[in-house]
This record gives structure tokens, sequence and C-alpha cells, in this order.
């Protein structure tokens, strides 16, 4: 199996953005924040530019900081011809029955080309703001119920009925299939560290999303997961440039100011994500995890910011070293957003193909 390398659609407003300083301006926690609005014709671009780079698919991010991700995949699905959609949403936010009817119209109007990465929520004070008032352990609890309701309306049941204590539904039909040319239901991958996350991945996921780390710790997670029929896929970063010393410099470069990193850390610390909590740890204990894996932005642009950095050839040679554990997928990010990606697709996506070939 080849390795599948997806992108992290930028926030609205960042495709056109080019330097450090820019990033660290133009913030998703900023009340006037470009990124509240739909930005069809930077991510258009960037879409079909992913295309163009040899990327599968794009994770939309979901948050009170940005638009709707079912309505951003339609819009955007509609304007390209291969790229896929991993959509983000927060199980619990709508029933069941309605989210596989959303779902199943979506992948009817843009081809199938819509997989789902199941967040069972964010901080406390987030989730109530969506009325939404349970603890993070209950959440997760409720996102089995949910996608269980969700496998039987897939698996197109005659009548999908179920009793449980956060879901209930009797006699669920649904019209609208989910239409796709080679599966009858979307992808499913589950994103965070916890226990109660991976066990989701487990009972209801096609993948498990979780950070990357060295390749000797995450090998018995993997293996563990690639036993039990669940692929797992790394989420990072990543800075290629010619040379290893031009590439610590650029990565260096995205360090925001003392202000603006003293506001991101405050936010990022009262999340109640264990997946948050533990790459903090990580980063304040240790800058780099190894020669080319730096956790050095995690205080600052949250928990996905870890990041490969080096050349064409170390960066391919350290995704072929995680394929080698058993990962299979990987969804990335980089500064600047649209640069950093065709970097990747022209620089060390075709040096990986090649190794693969032989």
């Amino acid at each position: 199996m080849n390795l599948r390398f997806h992108w992290m659609l930028p926030k609205g407003g960042e495709v056109a953005m080019k330097t450090a300083q820019e990033t660290s301006r133009v913030l998703t926690t900023k009340t006037m924040s470009p990124a509240a609005l739909p930005d069809m014709e930077g991510w258009v671009q960037f879409a079909r530019s992913a295309e163009e780079a040899g990327i599968e698919s794009v994770l939309l991010s979901f948050s009170r900081y940005e638009p709707d991700t079912i309505s951003i995949a339609g819009a955007i699905g509609l304007a390209t011809t291969k790229l896929k959609f991993i959509v983000a949403y927060r199980m619990g936010l709508m029933q069941p029955t309605i989210f596989v009817q959303q779902i199943n119209t979506l992948s009817s109007l843009i081809g199938g080309r819509v997989a789902l990465n199941i967040v069972a929520g964010s901080s406390t004070a987030e989730q109530r703001g969506y009325g939404d008032f349970l603890e993070h352990d209950e959440r997760y609890a409720r996102a089995e119920e949910f996608l269980s309701v969700c496998h039987s309306f897939w698996a197109n049941s005659d009548e999908v009925n179920f009793d449980g204590k956060y879901c209930h539904v009797e006699g669920g039909k649904l019209y609208t299939p989910f239409v796709a040319p080679d599966r009858s239901a979307p992808e499913i991958y589950v994103s965070g560290h916890s226990e109660q996350a991976q066990h989701l991945a487990l009972t209801q996921g096609s993948c498990w999303l979780r950070l990357i780390d060295t390749p000797e710790k995450l090998q018995p997670m993997v293996a563990l997961f690639r036993e039990k029929g669940v692929e797992v896929c790394l989420r990072l970063c990543v800075v290629c440039r010619p040379t290893r010393e031009e590439a610590r410099k650029a990565a260096q470069a995205l360090l925001p100011d003392e202000d603006i990193g003293r506001q991101e850390r405050g936010i990022l610390t009262r999340s109640d994500s264990q997946t948050l909590k533990q790459a903090l740890a990580v980063a304040d204990e240790v800058g780099w995890l190894n020669e080319h894996l730096w956790a050095g932005l995690v205080p600052y642009y949250g928990s996905s910011s870890i990041t490969l950095v080096g050349t064409p050839q170390e960066l391919a040679g350290a995704f072929l070293a995680y394929k080698d554990i058993g990962v299979t997928q990987f969804i990335i990010a980089g500064w600047p957003k649209l640069d950093e990606m065709m970097i990747f697709g022209r620089e060390v996506l075709p040096l990986v193909r090649d190794a693969e070939r032989n």
C-alpha cells in the first residue's frame, strides 16, 4: 500500500499569506479574524493546487472560529474533480439521522469524495456554547452510540432502531444513500490520544488520527491498531528547504512575538483536550524529539504543529520510516500554506513514490 498524503485546508484569509509575520498577526482567536468568513477564492486556488501537487484529501477543521465544514466541502467539491474532503465534525451537535442525511447528500453532490474526522469535543466552554454540557469521557461514550446509529444507516438497514443512553432512534429510514464509486459509507477518522478516543477508533473507526511522534515511540501503538484492522494517520507540519540549516532557520522564523505567544498559550492551556495537554507537556520538556522532529511551535499554534524539519531527502526518509512501522496516512500543514504544500508535492512526494516503487 502506498502512503496516503492529505493536507490541512487553510482557514479563511490564510492562503495568500507569505511570511511568518503574517502568520502571527492573523489569529483565529481574534474576534475580527478573517477565518470566520468563507474564502472561496483562496480555497479553490488551494484545492486545485493540492490536486496538482498529488495530495489526496484536505482536512476541514471544526471550531466556533470558522464556517461550517459540511457547507465548505460541498462548495469546494463542486469546484474540483479529484480532491477528497475529510470533514471534521463534533458528535452530539445534531441528531445522527439528520447528520447521515447531510453527509449522504454531500456525497451525492461531489461524487463520494468525503470522509469524516470525528471529534468528541474541544474546550468545555466552547462545547457549552454549542449547547453540549457533557464532560470529556461522556462525550466519547455518546460518540460511540452516535456512530453506531450512523453505521446502521450506511449498512442500508431497512429500518434503524436504537435505544441508548445518549441516542434514541425509532423506525429510522433514509432514502438518500451514501454515493461513492468504491464505498457504501465514508471513511471514519477518529481523533484523540485518550483511552476513550483509542477505544472509539477501534470500535467505530477506519483510521486512528493522532499526533506525530518518533517512530520508536509510536511503533507498539501502531502495531496494535493495525492488528485490529484500523489504519493509523499522523498529523504534523513540515518545513522543507534545500539544506538542513535553511530548514531549521525557516522553522525558527515561525515563532510568534512575545505578546502573541502569551495570548495563544493562555487560550490553548484552557482546553480539556488530552491530545493538546500531552503535546504541551512534550513541548515544554524537550524541543526536539529527534534530529528532524520539532515541538517548538506547539505552545503557540496547537498540538498539530509538531514539525518535521529538513531537506527533501530527509523528509522522504522520515515518511518511509513511519511506513515501516505500519503508519499508512499523514495529514500535513506548513507555512506559507500554499508554498509549503507545493514544495512537498514537487520535492518530497516524488522521492517517496520512487522509493515505494523500488
